[in-house]
This record gives structure tokens, C-alpha cells and sequence, in this order.
């Protein structure tokens, strides 16, 4: 007789990546704000509004607590708790081109967005 085998869960920590360009353009913000990039942080999230449902929120502030971090390149970068629900294994790229400059981001869990992009749903 054998013995039933029983799969292994894993745990996935949260992730967001930053390319080297959104850490430059963040690193840069903060020197032109003279801020610290050792004391504050860009902090990313979701929330409810726009034609889609979802925004993304940036701030430039300090960190708080129960936040989860990411860095590169000595910045960091900030998510609460609810927000990584809409944005773990997303990508923030910083884009600068002759049709405008800003933050963009990569999520695999958008399934639509509005005409303009700046909204989202999941």
C-alpha cells in the first residue's frame, strides 16, 4: 500500500519591480524636493475612481508602518498591504518620449482600461 502524497504549498512573497529608469526619475524627484532617499520613499497604490474602476496613486513621503518595500538602486519604493492585492508582479517604469513622460506600469492583472489609460479594472 502507499501512502497518498500531499502537494507542498508555497508562499509567494508579494512582488513589484522597478526599472532603472522609474529609480532614476524617482532619485531625481527627491534631490529636486531635497529629500533623503534614505528617509523617504515614492509610495505606490490603488485607488477606487476613474472610468474603470481603479487609479494608481504616486506620493513622495515617508515610510509607515505595516508598508511593504521595494528597492533599486538605493530608492524605495512603497505599497500598503491592499494595493499589492492590484499590483504584485507588476513592473513601474519611468518613460520619457515625444508623446509625453511619466510613470508606467506593467500589471499583469489588469484585465481592461479606460480610452484615456489612466484607469483600471481586474
Amino acid at each position: 500500500m502507499t501512502t497518498p502524497t500531499v502537494p507542498t504549498l508555497t508562499h509567494t512573497p508579494p512582488s513589484l519591480s522597478i526599472t532603472p529608469q522609474a529609480a532614476a526619475k524617482v532619485k531625481s524627484l527627491l534631490e529636486a524636493q531635497q529629500k533623503s532617499p534614505a528617509d523617504h520613499v515614492l509610495r505606490v497604490g490603488v485607488s477606487s475612481g476613474g472610468c474603470s474602476g481603479l487609479s494608481y496613486v504616486f506620493n513622495l513621503g515617508e515610510p509607515q508602518s505595516g508598508d511593504l518595500t521595494f528597492a533599486r538602486d538605493g530608492i524605495r519604493v512603497v505599497c500598503d498591504p491592499k494595493s499589492i492585492l492590484y499590483l504584485n508582479g507588476s513592473e513601474l517604469h519611468y518613460q520619457d518620449s515625444l508623446t509625453g513622460a511619466g510613470f508606467v506600469w506593467q500589471n499583469p492583472n489588469v484585465k481592461g482600461t479606460c480610452g484615456c489609460g489612466t484607469s483600471f479594472n481586474v
